[in-house]
Formats: structure tokens, C-alpha cells, sequence
């Protein structure tokens, strides 16, 4: 189901976003880094191009940290509170973010696509049927619609081509 936009907000409210659209693809992500990062058991990132992404209110601070790939995972947070609202990989630059679906002020319409890296995943943490999952990663034309495939596959040649 299309949706045109949505909303969302850090916890302490300060910062308001709104993203246009649907996400090229959803994962839920199990590594280790995810964990530490988020304090968490895994995180689910909604994958959308940068430019779908409107600040409303509030500031962000930017926090470095290095991706699987070796490459710098950009995570942004409310200045005001910390949380983390989406992140830039180095695959994609500033030109693609993993937005934190947990932040969407409704996000019961989103469901992962795959999850990954459950490998790494708690022990104790069940995998939900229907969803594909992936010890590490998956190759992503085999598992998205033509549609989709064509975004990412967009925002790949620009970042080939020197944005981002």
C-alpha cells in the first residue's frame, strides 16, 4: 500500500521529520554493531533516497562511527535528546539514509523485507515467519520489486558518479 508521506519525531520531540513515499526496502539488521549501537537486539532501518527526507523541527548532531565495510556510518541524532532517527552508509553517502522505523509516528504498515545478519543475532531472539533471513547480507535484485531495484539502482550510478 503507497503511502504519500509520513511523520516522525526523536522521544523527546524536538526533532520532527517527514519522509515522502515508500522506502526502497526495509531490513531488520541483527550484527553486532547494530546491537551496540542501538542497545538493542537488532535495528529496523526503512531505506529511502536522502532528498524524501524534510527536516520540520529541531537540530541534529552527526556521530561517526565505522561500518562493517570499514567505510563511515553517519549516524544522525536530535541534538536534544540523542536518539538516533537515520543513519548515511557508505555505500550510498548522504545520497540514501536508513531512516529508524521505530521513530515513524506509525509505522504498523512497514514490514521488513529481510532480515539480516542473524548470524550474529542473539540466541534467543526468533526469526517471524514470512520474512526471508540472511546470515549476512542478500543480494537485493532478487529479492525487490522492478520498481525498487530501479531506485537503488538510481542511487548506485550517482554515487559512482561522485555524489554523496
Amino acid at each position: 500500500m503507497a503511502v504519500s508521506e509520513r511523520e516522525g519525531a526523536c522521544a523527546c520531540g524536538a526533532v520532527r521529520y517527514r519522509i515522502e513515499g515508500d522506502p526502497i526496502f526495509v531490513n531488520n539488521c541483527h550484527c553486532r554493531q547494530c546491537q551496540q549501537q542501538t542497545g538493542s537486539t537488532s535495528v529496523v532501518n526503512a531505506f529511502f533516497e536522502s532528498d524524501r527526507i524534510t527536516l520540520l523541527s529541531g537540530e541534529l548532531t552527526e556521530h561517526v562511527v565505522t561500518a562493517g565495510s570499514g567505510g563511515p556510518h553517519i549516524i544522525c541524532r536530535c541534538s536534544e535528546c540523542g536518539t538516533a532517527l537515520w543513519s548515511h552508509y557508505p555505500r550510498l553517502g548522504r545520497i540514501g539514509a536508513g531512516l529508524r522505523v521505530g521513530t515513524l509516528d506509525d509505522s504498523r504498515d512497514i514490514r521488513p523485507d529481510a532480515a539480516v545478519w542473524v548470524a550474529e543475532r542473539m540466541p534467543w531472539v526468533a526469526l517471524p515467519e514470512g520474512i526471508p533471513h540472511f546470515d549476512a547480507y542478500y543480494d537485493f535484485r532478487e529479492l525487490l520489486a522492478l520498481d525498487k531495484i530501479a531506485r537503488m539502482d538510481a542511487l548506485i550510478e550517482r554515487r559512482k558518479a561522485g555524489e554523496g
